[in-house]
């Protein structure tokens, strides 16, 4: 187990976000966080690197509980979270993005970077605030590659983008996944997180609801229906 989130509860001010939230993931396993709007998930990611600090509970990395570290010390030792706004710098090139990430013991370097997304190296000299919004994410994802995480965090990496680029980052996660990488992912669109995942959670009001491998996921309509109300066409 690299990551093992047990019962943490977090607030913005006095309201109460989180409360008791326990997740968990492999090495090299995906693992998603579904729910609708509001429910906690990107709370829950911003609490495990550090953005906000649980009140309570224990957030463990390789042995060791995190909590209370600043959020500069949980990321350099390799928890990485790619945020729903990319924060990629409109005003450096694509390899300037890149490159000011490297890290010297990184197992990453620009040409694997490259080598799963090629339209970054097609636009390697233009401003980051020249991408179209696909390439924008991808330039997050691949940023956070040259950081040398070892759980990455995805928040929301396909919303909004046409469904030719959505199937385009579908297949580079895939070719990131199959590295080895442990990923957790915050995502609406259930047909990406069941290509992707291999287990599931659902967060309703701060709690962890629910909680399955993929097949039983995909097999189970009742759950998508009661806490996602929706259902998906395999």
């Amino acid at each position: 187990m690299i990551l093992k989130v047990d019962e943490i509860h977090s607030y913005y001010g006095k309201s109460h976000i989180l409360q008791g939230v326990s997740v968990s993931v492999s090495e090299g396993e995906v693992v998603t966080l579904l729910g609708r709007n509001g429910a906690g998930k990107t709370t829950t990611l911003k609490s495990i690197v550090g953005v906000v600090r649980p009140h309570q509970g224990k957030v463990v990395f390789q042995g060791d509980n995190v909590v209370g570290l600043p959020a500069y010390q949980i990321a350099s030792r390799g928890v990485c979270l790619v945020p729903e706004h990319r924060g990629i710098f409109k005003l450096l090139t694509v390899e300037e993005n890149l490159t000011m990430a490297a890290r010297r013991d990184s197992a990453w370097g620009l040409k694997d970077v490259y080598k799963i997304f090629p339209r970054l190296q097609e636009r390697r000299k233009n401003g980051g605030g020249q991408l179209s919004g696909g390439e924008q994410q991808m330039l997050a994802i691949g940023r956070a590659l040259m950081t040398h995480p070892k759980v990455m965090m995805l928040d929301e990496p396909v919303e909004g983008l046409a469904p030719v680029i959505v199937d385009e980052i579908v297949a580079q996660l895939k070719l990131i996944k199959a590295t080895g990488m442990s990923i957790i992912l915050v995502e609406q669109n259930l047909e990406v997180c069941t290509q992707l995942a291999d287990r599931h959670y659902i967060i309703e009001q701060g709690r962890v609801v629910y909680a399955a491998s993929n097949a039983e996921f995909l097999a189970d309509d009742g759950a998508k229906d009661r806490y996602l109300g929706v259902n998906i066409v395999a």
